[in-house]
């Protein structure tokens, strides 16, 4: 049987972005499940957790100024919250989607910068969805397993970015501003988040291993 791969979502998530998800999921080899504030799926039944992107974090989560422009979704907050609690105590897999690498930060105690807009170093932050922005990753680093370079050209579309790392969160990929593009825990067989969106880099060979490998990960999982 293919994995069952939960996938936290907005509610407001267009159809054609929950297409791209769902595609990433189906051709790594698991069965994708869409996990928004109101699903009623079993979370017992969940074989890996993709905390997938949209909404901003409550601010309150990470003790710092709340900003007007932005959407957020509390009840989104407390589930994906909930979920990397059992993430953690059922050691599922875990892959972080921009602001899901984000929420595994704040989930560990971690802070954000609320909104990256206007700071000096934001304008090495391309927004764009195609891959444009030059990240780094850290070699001996999970992703830098998985994705096999150095460097990788990713898109961006975040305005909020990892200030300080939670507790046992390493930072294991940076963009030319010095901003976290990429987090892991050691503890755990796979909780990668990244800043991007891999899912939307459906031609990239490399970005479409990291759902590969959050595949493997849960078969592996299925196993003992």
């Amino acid at each position: 049987m293919k994995p069952i791969v939960g996938v936290t979502v907005s509610r407001y998530k267009s159809r054609i972005a929950r297409a791209f998800d769902w595609f990433a999921v189906w051709r790594a080899g698991g069965k994708c499940v869409f996990l928004e504030p109101g699903s009623t799926h079993p979370r017992e039944k969940l074989d890996a957790l993709i905390i997938g992107g949209g909404d901003d974090i409550g601010a309150e989560l990470y003790h710092s100024e709340i900003t007007l422009d932005v959407r957020i979704d509390p009840e989104r907050d407390v589930l994906e919250l909930e979920l990397l609690a059992y993430a953690e105590e059922a050691g599922l897999p875990v892959l972080g989607i921009c602001r899901g690498a984000q929420m595994m930060n704040v989930f560990y105690g971690g802070t954000l910068y609320s909104d990256i807009r206007g700071m000096p170093r934001d304008k090495t932050n391309i927004r764009t969805i195609l891959a444009r922005k030059i990240v780094t990753l850290n070699e001996g680093s999970s992703i830098h397993e998985i994705i096999g370079k150095d460097t990788i050209r990713v898109n961006s579309l975040h305005h909020q970015a990892v200030d300080k790392v939670g507790e046992g969160i390493i930072v294991s990929g940076c963009d030319r501003g010095k901003f976290v593009q990429a987090l892991e825990r050691k503890d755990r067989e796979f909780f990668i988040g990244v800043q991007w969106h891999p899912e939307f880099l459906v031609f990239d060979a490399h970005q479409v291993e990291l759902f590969r490998s959050l595949i493997n990960a849960a078969k592996r999982r299925l196993k003992k």
